[in-house]
């Protein structure tokens, strides 16, 4: 397995300055603080990766929230996209826990890694293209790392595309032009790659309108843990 290489790639990413845009707001964000959090610490560096190096399932998320994971330090962690994600995990075998609230609260995931193609918290959710593509780098090396995957499941559409671009990247597709977006598609990408599955982001913007409710969501997993299983 690529322990070794991963615990490197996941102090890289901390330590990473290419986009100045994103780094300066999460600094600001991690000193100004919401008002329910002052008395915590932020953690204001980009996010590292969270997960197994044998990983059979592959997460892949936007980008950290600015006071969710680039407050705890640990993806998906400290919000409310995270406690849909953290809960499905955990119903489909792959997560100790059904939340995740800090870097120390005892959190494991099973046979799952979750990661995001932007690694820093971006204004209003929403990285620039050239901040996607000074990310990307890092995915692209997980992904060579990650040697056990079966299963990606992308959340949300820059998420979908950003994991094509690096496929395309490499060589593995030739265009994305095949692979449209929509919650629940399932796409094999090509010989002896994972298969993809597509889903809406566990955003309050999908879950408070009801176009992503918490069936459709943990469906997608159940059908994850299906080709991916969370153990064994």
């Amino acid at each position: 397995m690529n322990c070794n290489a991963l615990k490197l790639l996941r102090e890289e990413i901390v330590a990473c300055e290419r986009c100045p845009r994103l780094r300066s707001y999460c600094k600001e964000v991690a000193r100004v603080k919401r008002r329910a959090f002052q008395d915590q610490e932020y953690w204001g560096r980009p996010v590292p990766p969270f997960g197994p190096a044998d990983a059979r399932l592959l997460i892949v998320g936007l980008a950290p929230a600015a006071h969710g994971g680039n407050r705890t330090g640990r993806i998906f962690t400290g919000d409310r996209s995270g406690d849909w994600l953290f809960a499905a995990l955990h119903r489909a075998g792959y997560a100790l826990h059904p939340y995740s609230v800090s870097r120390d609260d005892g959190q494991q995931l099973f046979g799952a890694y979750i990661s995001a193609v932007v690694r820093c918290a971006p204004p209003d959710n929403k990285p620039r293209p050239q901040e996607i593509r000074n990310c990307r780098p890092y995915l692209v090396r997980e992904l060579g790392l990650l040697d056990r995957v079966r299963a990606v499941v992308a959340l949300g559409k820059v998420a979908f595309d950003g994991y094509l671009a690096v496929l395309k990247s490499r060589g593995d597709i030739a265009s994305r032009a095949p692979f449209v977006f929509r919650h629940g598609a399932e796409y094999v990408t090509g010989p002896g790659q994972p298969l993809l599955i597509a889903s809406y982001h566990p955003s309050q913007q999908n879950t408070f309108t009801g176009k992503l409710t918490e069936g459709m969501f943990q469906e997608v997993f159940d059908r994850a843990a299906r080709v991916a299983p969370p153990r064994g």
